[in-house]
């Protein structure tokens, strides 16, 4: 990450820090802005499952080529994700806070290949200061329905902020039917 890119995300989670002081949604909300940036696929010994063995993610594993990327929005007031960017598998997750100036409660919105959009609400019992558990927004119907969708993504960042372990838990007919693991590093 070059100078004034890390300096822009720094001003933002000290502007957010300051608006939120206290919060335990702030804690999460930087943890997810410090993702900030370019996040390439690790080699194909580091990767788990078969999410990157086929498709779009095989031909990224190994190459200096985006295959995640997070941009902080909105004066800091949205996160946004991009997985596989320019591939026919690209999805975006739009990370918020409910509200902006109060926050209680991170949110995110997957808009997903499968062609639908669950709702996710922060697991803050599963989240700590390097772990972001996301889990499907029971009072929602695609949650609770049959429809295959994701129903949990699960961010692990390493203590050195430079490797990203980021799973994504599909459900289908409303059980489990697989872990999408995907694991990153960040572009330097």
């Amino acid at each position: 990450m070059n100078f004034l890119n890390y300096t822009a995300v720094l001003s933002i989670v000290l502007v957010v820090s300051t608006v939120w002081a206290g919060s335990d949604s702030l804690n999460y909300f930087t943890t997810l802005a410090s993702l900030n940036g370019d996040w390439m696929l690790s080699t194909a010994e580091q990767q788990e499952g078969g999410a990157t063995k086929k498709g779009p993610a095989a031909k990224l594993i190994g190459t200096d080529k985006t295959a995640m990327s997070f941009k902080v929005i909105g004066k800091g007031s949205a996160i946004q994700e991009n997985l596989l960017p320019g591939t026919g598998k690209e999805m975006v997750s739009m990370y918020h806070c409910n509200d902006f100036k109060n926050c209680s409660q991170v949110q995110a919105k997957h808009y997903c290949a499968k062609q639908n959009q669950p709702e996710l609400i922060l697991d803050a019992s599963k989240s700590n200061d390097s772990v972001i558990v996301m889990v499907c927004d029971m009072n929602t119907s695609l949650c609770n329905s049959d429809e295959g969708h994701v129903h949990m993504i699960k961010h692990q960042l390493s203590k050195d902020n430079n490797h990203l372990r980021t799973t994504y838990t599909i459900y289908n007919k409303g059980k489990f039917e697989k872990d999408s693991i995907y694991h990153f590093d960040r572009h330097k």
